[in-house]
């Protein structure tokens, strides 16, 4: 026996597809946030003493940029597929994780890339070989929030029991 429609398909299931496209944009801007502000601290102090290196330092505050993209990319998606009659609850559920996978995940990837941007552009200027080692440590913090995009991405174009 199946459900009734207005239990698969109640007003307030708009609700959590909405509250996933905001936890995609927020979290993930408050993750590239942080990563660009910590990364140009680091950036400044080292500027004093390798004015230099300005400029090839200058990759963490633009892979932390990266993250926010991958929020703004999910939250489109899932802004595009609230609908407003026949939304199901299955639906909005999968739009409610996949943007807290992509928002949760770059919110981390974030922090690793302030973290890792701003001891390693000031180890840099100390220590140009330092570079190389720092570069890829970005890498994989970076990884982290295309995990999330990718599982986001998963989610998002599942194709969801929209029969209300």
């Amino acid at each position: 026996m199946s459900a009734p429609t207005s239990d698969r398909c109640p007003a307030y299931s708009a609700f959590f597809g909405v509250m996933g496209a905001t936890a995609a944009m927020v979290f993930s801007a408050l993750g590239a946030a942080y990563g660009t502000a910590k990364s140009g601290c680091g950036i400044s102090a080292m500027a004093v003493m390798k004015p230099e290196f300005i400029m090839k330092s200058v990759i963490p505050v633009v892979m932390a940029g990266i993250i926010a993209i991958y929020g703004l990319v999910v939250a489109v998606l899932i802004a595009g597929g609230i609908e407003k009659d026949g939304y199901s609850l299955y639906k909005s559920f999968h739009h409610l994780g996949a943007g807290l996978s992509v928002g949760l995940s770059g919110l981390a990837a974030g922090f690793a890339i302030g973290i890792v941007g701003d001891a390693g552009v000031r180890g840099t200027a100390q220590q140009p070989r330092l570079y190389v080692g720092m570069i890829l440590i970005l890498i994989f913090a970076e990884v982290l929030g295309l995990y999330g995009l990718i599982v986001s991405l998963i989610l998002t174009t599942r194709p969801g029991n929209s029969v209300c």
